[in-house]
């Protein structure tokens, strides 16, 4: 059975108001998927009013709260002493969040207690992963 870290925390989503707006998100980690966390924004926190996930490196996550990390869809660097930035792009637009570092922190350390950082790699299953690519071909 997985090991699954699932954090609620408070985020600020940075709009073209003159103010951002909290919106309360979750950020998960399963050992399954050693290498990735995931960000999970509820639905009023969109244009369209769907919950929306974003996937990226663990490692991102970890460099961002120290200087500026990300060179894909994913962006995170530090915002002041106590604040990370994220910023993600999509095809139709992109959001900047803004998170407490102190509880990315919190999330980081969860999470490597499940899978300490270097240990990734003993819990792929790579033919699992294999046989379900290959069922969805």
């Amino acid at each position: 059975m997985p090991d699954i870290i699932d954090h609620a925390v408070q985020a600020g989503l940075i709009a073209t108001e003159p103010q951002s707006r909290a919106v309360l998100a979750r950020l998960r980690y399963k050992s399954t998927d050693p290498f990735a966390v995931q960000a999970i924004f509820p639905a009023a926190a969109s244009l369209d009013g769907a919950e929306v996930r974003w996937t990226f490196g663990r490692d991102l996550l970890a460099e961002g709260l120290l200087g500026p990390a990300g060179d894909g869809d994913v962006h995170a660097w530090p915002c002041g002493p106590r604040h990370t930035m994220l910023e993600f792009h999509a095809a139709d637009g992109m959001a900047m969040v803004r998170f407490a570092s102190a509880d990315l922190r919190r999330f980081l350390a969860s999470a490597y207690l499940v899978v300490p950082r270097g240990a990734e790699p003993r819990f792929l299953d790579v033919d699992a992963d294999l046989a379900a690519l290959l069922r969805e071909a």
